[in-house]
């Protein structure tokens, strides 16, 4: 899948270079010990309304897509994201829309025991027809329905503008 993906600028090329030397040169790329590691996301998608879902992540304190760390033995990022999607979310109907969308390495500051690493995040759209039926798995991770322009305005800062962009032309 990281062979065939094609970037559309220059730092995802060069996002994906890395990315190419990690799953070369590391026996796990998944592996959370590593400094830079994969994860796979996605936003989650309710094409009617045009709105997507955010959650709070409380340890990065900002609104972000679902998705995260494979689990021990998970390598099919697809599968990843929407587990992550469905655990986050409650959300069963979900259902992939897109190959990949994005491909980014993201800065994450130290905290919560682990010393800052990197993210090389693999993003996904997953698109659900019971936008009503979300549920947070944690109180402290609320999920907020928003239109592609209040998402790009709640991010202040440019951490999904470019994924939202790429989303909104998958939109009708």
């Amino acid at each position: 899948m990281i062979d065939l993906y094609q970037p559309l600028d220059f730092a995802e090329a060069s996002d994906l270079e890395r990315v190419r030397d990690l799953v070369k040169t590391v026996e796990n790329p998944w592996a959370r010990e590593s400094p830079l590691h994969l994860t796979a996301s996605a936003l989650i998608v309710h094409p009617p309304s045009r709105r997507v879902l955010l959650r709070w992540h409380p340890r990065l304190e900002m609104w972000l897509q679902v998705g995260g760390h494979g689990d021990p033995g998970e390598h099919d990022p697809v599968a990843i994201a929407l587990r992550e999607a469905r655990e986050e979310t409650g959300l069963l109907d979900l259902r992939l829309i897109s190959d990949l969308i994005h491909l980014v390495i993201v800065p994450v500051p130290a905290g919560g025991g682990e010393p800052a690493h990197e993210h090389a995040d693999l993003r996904y759209v997953l698109v659900t027809d019971e936008p009503e039926a979300a549920r947070p798995e944690d109180p402290r991770s609320p999920l907020r329905w928003l239109g592609l322009d209040e998402a790009r305005e709640l991010m202040g800062q440019d951490i999904l503008g470019e994924t939202l962009t790429r989303v909104e032309s998958l939109m009708p």
